[in-house]
């Protein structure tokens, strides 16, 4: 296989990785794949299960990880977690395109810093919100309808037995720590696992969900000038959702923030790996009317995360019918073809329902 002009993914057999290097099969057969990371047998394996891929070791912690590359990738895809951006400002230096899908909020903003003194002469799209950024994609998509947005509430059910990643784990090193939030136009401060509320899912159910950091709290407000935007999430077992509420209120969550509770952190998160349904709501209010977003995917959350990066990389490649992005930062929100999401997700086996009461049909 001709390596030059490959899509590499950083990751790309992780459990989210796998799962996107195989809709990356599916829908575009022809589009050669690198599978990259620090071990090389893994990589290897997946490259020959998908057949026509090839497998290279590249370690993000290296000074100048893209120099392990003897060819010029058309997109790298970071899969994994890039803690002093070295990937990404290799990338943005060589002036190949990346997708990141994996940092919480902060990282986010000192990516967006780091990136300001390193002119990019590629695109670089941040989707670490929600789900590969599916999130704001479909808020963004029923915002122009809408009018100026006035309150963004996200609802997620978290299964307990679906697969989690290390990377996902990590959220709980996060839930001891307070984060910025926009309310009413203004900025605060909310502390994880706070704040909660009942939310009502496509199936019926009602499930307690808390407040949670996730990147499109910040986004959403600054791309779309969302007055009010509040993602949260909770389990699916309603007795681990009130344990953990109550930790935090009792001021054990902070505690176990030491490093040497690190495990025990996680533990409280990991799961069986069985599988499980992956769910999340969002009610948008504009000036004109409101908006109900529904989405589950029985395969669970790694592989509707993968949905959310497969779109990341459809639009960075201009797969998605419209022309690809120039030089510089973007977010899922900056989509210019959003309903592509929704025919993405139909498409890839994703139940997504949207509902929208505007003004003038209540009138």
């Amino acid at each position: 296989m001709e390596s030059e002009g490959s899509v590499v993914l950083v990751g790309g057999y992780g459990v989210v990785g796998a799962r996107l290097a195989g809709l990356l099969r599916e829908r575009h057969p022809g589009l050669p794949l690198v599978i990259a990371g620090r071990r090389r047998e893994p990589a290897e394996l997946l490259a020959r299960q998908l057949g026509g891929a090839e497998a290279v070791v590249l370690d993000v912690s290296t000074e100048s990880p893209l120099a392990a590359l003897a060819f010029r990738p058309r997109l790298v895809v970071s899969l994994v977690n890039d803690p002093e951006d070295r990937l990404l400002l290799s990338a943005a230096r060589d002036g190949v395109p990346v997708l990141d899908i994996t940092r919480w909020t902060s990282r986010v903003k000192t990516a967006v810093l780091r990136l300001a003194g390193t002119p990019s002469r590629a695109p670089v799209l941040l989707s670490s919100a929600w789900m590969g950024g599916l999130v704001p994609r479909l808020v963004a998509a029923s915002a122009p309808r809408l009018g100026p947005l006035e309150r963004v509430e996200v609802g997620i059910r978290f299964a307990l037995t679906d697969q989690s990643g290390p990377d996902s784990l990590e959220y709980m090193d996060r839930l001891g720590l307070s984060f910025e939030v926009t309310e009413e136009g203004a900025e605060r401060r909310a502390v994880p696992l706070t704040d909660g509320r009942r939310v009502t899912f496509s199936d019926g159910r009602r499930t307690r969900v808390f407040r949670l950091d996730t990147p499109e709290q910040a986004t959403l407000p600054v791309v779309l000038g969302a007055r009010t935007v509040a993602t949260r999430l909770g389990f699916d077992s309603g007795a681990v959702t009130w344990l953990l509420a109550a930790l935090q209120r009792l001021g054990v969550v902070r505690l176990l923030q030491h490093p040497r509770l690190t495990p025990l952190r996680r533990a409280l998160m990991a799961s069986n790996g069985a599988g499980g349904e992956a769910a999340w709501v969002a009610d948008v209010e504009g000036a004109r009317g409101h908006t109900r977003i529904e989405v589950v995917d029985p395969r669970g959350q790694a592989h509707l995360t993968a949905v959310g990066a497969l779109l990341g990389v459809e639009r960075l490649l201009g797969l998605d019918g419209a022309p690809p992005p120039g030089a510089g930062v973007w977010f899922p929100e900056h989509d210019p073809r959003p309903e592509h999401a929704l025919e993405t997700l139909r498409a890839c086996g994703v139940q997504a329902r949207v509902e929208e009461r505007l003004q003038r049909e209540a009138a």
